[in-house]
């Protein structure tokens, strides 16, 4: 048995002298003056002049490579003439011979191409490889040259390796044969897939997407819509394929019919047309309102039935693939359409119902005017009045044309205070509401606190000279940006910017609190949306670090901040504020009147009020000004002093109400209109004496 390394060495020799061979075979005339050599030599023998061994290296070249010279021969017309006959017997030799042979043939048809096919045929053998081995200098020009190229050209000469190791089958066609490295490289690469596939498999198990699946489901109960919530793929109850099928098919039916019946008319079909409507109407009239198979009446299976087999006959005579998903995008385009202009209808009632006053508070606001001018003048003054100046107690500034929420804030405040008799309210109103807001605190006196109420209407420093937005307000662009036509299918700006309180002074009163209370150093703001529950007397003990405004801020991680508010494309916003400043909240406000007069504050508003006249810094309302006024000058309150969001945000803690000191029902779920979310009305109703004669009247209630 020959050993490896033997076995390596017979290949090697043997390529070498195939390739020896195939350089005599392409140069005859060699050939021809080496035998004439040959002859001359054996010649000289003869003669007696030659030697011995001269004849036997003759005679031994002839003897071993005559019949290589036939062998390579016998090749070349196997090759050319494409003859498969010896497939059979080819097919058993070892791979290594047959890829010699392939090698061999490639000789003959290009030179260039030999030093590749060999080298690539033989890199397996290591250290006794042809291409080790001509790398040493004994190698011919020639092949030096070939030796270049082939480095320079490894990826190509690699391709054509892999294309020449084609072999015949028995069919006669060309497959490719496998080495064992190519196996077992071919394993490796299946092992890695499937090693691959197990690792994606597990990475999505069935825990990820049963998170994935409850995380949209959380996602889905947000969607105010019970027709899309019906449709909803992570609905609970879809996980039950029985769960309301009914109800679905009849309804998918319908659509199906709709598109049938326009194609329908499209094709003149009148027969198919007047059927298909005859079954949309009672499948619609089956319908009704029900929203389970609980509320489908018996004959519901009947009409599935009976539209089930119109649909399969309208089917095979109008089903068209192009014109049945042209009908269902148009229908598509149609509901997306009228889902808009519901929003906006719906969106223009909730403004409406939000800013109206309850016909309830109206009744009360009229029967309370009656009833005061009724009164004598004499009986028609508050006591107490020497507390109104008085800068060591505590004053509240409340502005309001709301009667029932302004005793809410009041009766809350005295309740949850510790010293009634230290705290004094002051009352602004309009003169509409001057005498309601007077009758009900002489009907209902807080106790030891002091109350007085005026009328904005009574300022005469307030007026379109001094107040630039007195000003705005009464300019003709103002009053058609308010008074024209708004329907709510008009494409008009936002309408919560068009909010009658935004006409009112009282809304932008707050910006003229030392002029309405010169003699006072601070002063708590309240608006009337708001109910206290806690004693507020430590606010005065706060220090705002020489700021002029102490509230609780609103930012989060990327809301409420200055950009939410302010026209950051304007030059004069951009070069003078941060758009990432926090916002705070009014509602509840601490001010420093001192401060608020060495700063010129009011100033401050005015030059920026004169500067969006045409609403391009902001719009209409008095956060963004108060934000801009009082832009480094505000102080952050803790939060548990002033909780908002109870008049939009469902989603409050209950905990967080209980232990704020204010809670704010900011938004359009104001607590005294009937869209107020009932789970936060109670907070409100408490302060409310409802037995009261007055509300009686006027039917307020619970």
């Amino acid at each position: 048995m020959l050993t490896l390394r033997q076995k390596k060495r017979s290949i090697k020799i043997a390529i070498i002298i195939f390739v020896f061979v195939a350089r005599v075979i392409r140069s005859p005339p060699k050939i021809g003056m080496g035998l004439k050599r040959g002859l001359s030599g054996v010649n000289r023998i003869r003669g007696g002049g030659g030697s011995r061994s001269a004849a036997l290296v003759i005679l031994v070249f002839l003897c071993v490579f005559a019949p290589l010279v036939f062998f390579v021969g016998r090749g070349v017309y196997i090759d050319s003439s494409n003859d498969y006959a010896n497939a059979s017997v080819k097919q058993s030799l070892d791979w290594r011979e047959r890829l010699a042979m392939q090698s061999l043939r490639s000789l003959f048809s290009k030179e260039a191409s030999v030093l590749d096919v060999i080298t690539a045929s033989t890199a397996h053998l290591g250290p006794f490889s042809l291409d080790s081995s001509l790398k040493k200098n004994n190698s011919s020009p020639s092949w030096r040259e070939l030796e270049v190229d082939t480095q320079e050209n490894q990826t190509a000469s690699s391709s054509i390796v892999n294309a020449k190791r084609d072999t015949t089958s028995k069919g006669g066609s060309h497959q490719k044969v496998e080495t064992p490295e190519m196996l077992y490289r071919r394993q490796l690469r299946e092992k890695r897939r499937e090693r691959r596939a197990n690792e994606l498999v597990q990475q999505h198990n069935d825990d990820t997407i049963l998170k994935l699946e409850n995380a949209s489901i959380e996602r889905s109960k947000s969607v105010d819509s019970a027709v899309l919530g019906k449709y909803s793929i992570w609905r609970r109850e879809n996980e039950n394929d029985n769960s309301d099928s009914n109800i679905r098919l009849m309804r998918d039916q319908v659509i199906m019919a709709r598109v049938y019946s326009g194609l329908a008319k499209l094709k003149n079909k009148t027969d198919l047309l007047q059927e298909l409507q005859a079954r949309i109407k009672d499948s619609q009239r089956v319908l009704g309102e029900s929203t389970t198979d609980a509320d489908l009446p018996r004959s519901a299976h009947d009409k599935l039935r009976d539209m089930g087999q119109v649909l399969a006959k309208a089917k095979m005579q109008l089903y068209d693939c192009k014109l049945v998903t042209g009908k269902l995008r148009a229908m598509l385009q149609t509901a997306d359409e009228q889902v808009r202009s519901l929003k906006k209808q719906s969106t223009f009632l909730a403004q409406l119902a939000a800013k109206t006053i309850p016909n309830a508070i109206h009744c009360l606001s009229m029967r309370l005017t009656i009833d005061y001018y009724l009164l004598s003048p004499v009986k028609r003054k508050f006591s107490r009045t020497e507390n109104l100046e008085n800068p060591n107690l505590y004053h509240y500034a409340l502005f309001s044309d709301n009667v029932l929420a302004a005793s809410v804030v009041v009766n809350s405040a005295i309740m949850n205070a510790k010293d009634p008799s230290k705290h004094v309210f002051h009352l602004v109103t309009d003169k509409l509401n001057f005498g309601a807001m007077n009758m009900w605190f002489l009907l209902n006196p807080p106790g030891k606190a002091t109350i007085h109420v005026e009328n904005v209407d009574e300022f005469k420093w307030l007026n379109s000279s001094y107040c630039p937005v007195l000003r705005q307000l009464e300019s003709a662009a103002m009053k058609e940006f308010y008074f024209k036509a708004d329907h709510p299918t008009s494409g008009s700006s936002n309408l919560k910017y068009r909010n009658p309180k935004y006409l009112s002074m009282l809304n932008h009163l707050r910006f003229y609190l030392p002029e309405v209370y010169p003699k006072l150093n601070k002063i708590l703001f309240l608006d009337d949306d708001i109910i206290v529950q806690k004693d507020l007397t430590p606010l005065w003990e706060v220090n705002l670090n020489g700021k002029v405004n102490g509230a609780v801020e609103t930012c989060g991680e990327s809301f409420h901040r200055f950009d939410k508010y302010l026209n950051f494309s304007n030059p004069h916003i951009a070069r003078n504020f941060n758009p990432n400043a926090c916002g705070w909240a009014y509602g509840m406000n601490m001010f420093d009147l001192k401060e608020w007069k060495k700063r010129d504050i009011t100033g401050i508003y005015h030059k920026w009020q004169n500067m969006n006249e045409n609403r391009t810094l902001w719009k209409l309302g008095t956060l963004p000004p108060g934000l801009i006024t009082f832009y480094g000058l505000t102080h952050p309150l803790n939060k548990a002093w002033h909780v908002l969001g109870l008049g939009y945000n469902p989603s409050i803690a209950k905990k967080d109400i209980e232990n704020a000191a204010v809670v704010h029902y900011n938004g359009n779920m104001k607590p005294w209109l009937e869209l107020a979310m009932s789970k936060y009305r109670p907070y409100w109703t408490k302060y409310i004496q409802f037995d009261h004669p007055y509300l009686r009247r006027c039917n307020l209630h619970e």
